[in-house]
């Protein structure tokens, strides 16, 4: 139970970090303003604290683990959102990144 948490809670990270990160892009390089820009420091403050409910309490853990799915996730942020369509290099490059999370987050430890 707790994986599942852990991924849920990844995802909803990468939700708030992405979704902060594009608001604050479109305030600023589409112009769309200071709401826009608000609306995205706010998106990034949830994150910061989502990221704390993981399970595991080793910060550098979470955040380096986090990163793999940032990078999938912002493709996918792409996709969904601006219509970018990532090739074969960095669809090979996300799932890279996502063994990496599993690895780091989820293989067998003695404690």
């Amino acid at each position: 139970m707790d994986t599942l948490r852990s991924i849920a809670l990844f995802i909803a990270a990468a939700i708030a970090e992405i979704s902060g990160a594009w608001l604050v892009w479109q305030g600023v390089r589409e112009h769309r303003g200071w709401l826009w820009m608000g609306a995205g420091v706010i998106a990034l403050g949830l994150y910061g604290f989502v990221a704390t409910l993981q399970p595991d309490a080793n910060f550098g853990r979470i955040l380096a683990a986090y990163g793999g799915v940032f990078v999938a996730g912002s493709l996918a942020w792409g996709m969904a959102i601006d219509g970018y369509r990532p090739d074969r290099y960095d669809i090979a490059g996300a799932l890279v990144c996502l063994v990496g999370v599993a690895v780091i987050m989820y293989a067998p430890r003695t404690r």
